[in-house]
């Protein structure tokens, strides 16, 4: 095959070596790889769909980059939906606005047919720590990370559903957990179960599954570059847990396992009550397609999303703290007199696997997305940018039917967000919530505490192996003195 690739289409031989010799081109000397030839200026084709997109300046660098980055950028951007970030966009910007007229106030089970889906895909950046957060330890005296508390509240459930079943047999009663990781955290989170065995669950019973990323833009809507050849890129929020089980066809696996209700949670809840039995006992009394736990909001500029129903009879759906009108956050009812929107969202919520099908389709559809002003990497250093996210909320307007429940904040939620030190949501804020529940459980169940520092700076830990929610401490916790802080284990 004669020499010169696409150099020999255009020119007859006579010309082409010719041509080669004036520009130094050996013909006895090995090619360059075809893509080098190739990509000496963008394709051609990729271009031209960037431009009908206003992203051509993803390429605005080219000529600096070399050849083995030319092709990891055009790579890059060749995986890019570009017509459903499109879409997100002119639907988020175009069509945004929440009209504040519209927002108007609002056991036994069958655990065969639960799972349970954990939404873990944050780092514990805020916690000083880059691993995932649910490996973070916030400093209770068994040492016992968010992980393993779920894990072994979730033991002891499974436990109490097989005593109830007539075969007594613990494997009716298992439930399967989906744990949703990110990009950043996928591998550490797979490696510290596997490390841990899994907290006492069989690893049978564990499925990992990663969100997807989503394009960093300005707010004129152009993609940031992280790198001359690579779009900045961030998960999708954990609203991407739809798109997520739909792409990685787990909603089919769930059908197969005859799942039927999906107890959903943030890993960042120190209370949080893993498949909690009176919780799922009501979704099914109530025959909803949705529910959520809720907890009453502490004070009008608390970080929290809160519950409204838009327009007279309209479905129930959260409004992000970010996107509620400083003057109703404060409203008063004037009947209650507590806040006019006082139901906050905990992200403690329950599905029926049939609505699940119904969200991940109707919400990429829909391309509802929030915008988030972050400080984005870039080669212009990092600046403060917009990431698009999906929340988990974003479902809820599709339901036909939803249900609230509410809970008590110092029962079940306990959350871990920020680094000691600051005003709220610490590890230590968290560790002291579990501390003085659990020796309130004792205290009823009979037992005396002593304690070297102010009670209320201290108290106990009893193992969820030991104890789901206060129950079975008797025999032994009645006549017995615990020092705190100290663990009641199995």
């Amino acid at each position: 095959m004669m020499p010169g690739g696409w150099v020999r289409d255009l020119l007859p031989p006579p010309l082409l070596f010719s041509f080669m010799a004036v520009i130094g081109f050996d013909a006895n000397a090995p090619l360059p790889p075809p893509q080098q030839l190739l990509l000496q200026q963008p394709p051609q084709a990729l271009l031209e769909r960037l431009k009908d997109y206003g992203q051509e300046d993803v390429f605005a660098l080219w000529d600096e980059l070399s050849h083995e980055e030319r092709d990891l950028l055009v790579k890059d951007i060749e995986s890019l939906d570009l017509s459903r970030v499109d879409r997100i966009f002119d639907v988020r910007f175009v069509r945004k606005g929440y009209l504040r007229q519209q927002l108007n106030p609002y056991q036994r089970a069958a655990y065969g047919k639960l799972a349970v889906l954990l939404l873990s895909g944050g780092q514990g950046t805020r916690l000083g720590s880059s691993d995932p957060k649910g490996c973070f330890n916030i400093g209770l005296p068994s040492g016992k990370s968010l992980f393993q508390l779920q894990a072994e509240r979730m033991l002891h459930v499974q436990r109490l559903a097989a005593q109830a079943t007539t075969d007594n047999s613990t494997s009716s009663a298992s439930i399967h957990w989906y744990v949703m990781t990110s990009p950043f955290t996928d591998e550490a989170t797979r490696n510290f179960f596997e490390s841990q065995k899994y907290f006492g669950l069989e690893a049978n019973q564990v499925t990992f599954f990663q969100q997807g990323t989503i394009p960093c833009i300005f707010k004129d809507g152009r993609f940031v570059m992280e790198t001359p050849y690579r779009v900045s890129k961030a998960p999708d929020g954990n609203g991407g847990v739809y798109a997520a089980l739909r792409s990685s066809h787990l909603l089919e696996d769930m059908s197969a396992r005859g799942i039927k209700y999906i107890d959903c949670y943030g890993v960042d809840n120190a209370l949080v009550r893993v498949a909690d039995p009176t919780f799922l006992g009501y979704f099914i009394d109530r025959g909803v397609s949705a529910a959520a736990k809720v907890v009453r909001k502490a004070y009008p500029q608390e970080k929290v999303g809160v519950f409204v129903r838009r327009g007279k009879g309209g479905p129930l759906t959260v409004v992000e703290y970010s996107e509620l009108d400083p003057s109703l956050a404060s409203a008063i009812n004037q009947v209650t007199g507590r806040l006019r929107f006082c139901w906050s969202n905990v992200c403690l919520h329950m599905f029926t696997l049939d609505f699940l099908n119904q969200v991940a389709n109707g919400l990429e559809k829909d391309s509802i997305y929030h915008l988030a002003e972050k400080k984005i990497p870039s080669i212009h250093g990092h600046t403060m940018e917009l990431k698009m996210e999906q929340f988990i909320f974003d479902a809820f307007p599709y339901a036909p039917s939803t249900a609230l429940f509410e809970i008590l904040r110092e029962e079940e939620f306990a959350p871990v967000k920020n680094g000691n030190g600051s005003n709220f949501d610490t590890p230590d804020s968290a560790r002291l919530l579990v501390l003085r529940l659990h020796a309130r459980w004792v205290v009823a169940a009979g037992g005396f505490l002593t304690h070297s520092v102010p009670l209320y700076a201290t108290g106990v830990e009893v193992s969820p192996l030991r104890s789901y929610a206060g129950e079975n401490l008797e025999a032994i916790c009645r006549g017995r003195t615990f020092h705190a802080p100290c663990e009641i284990s199995f």
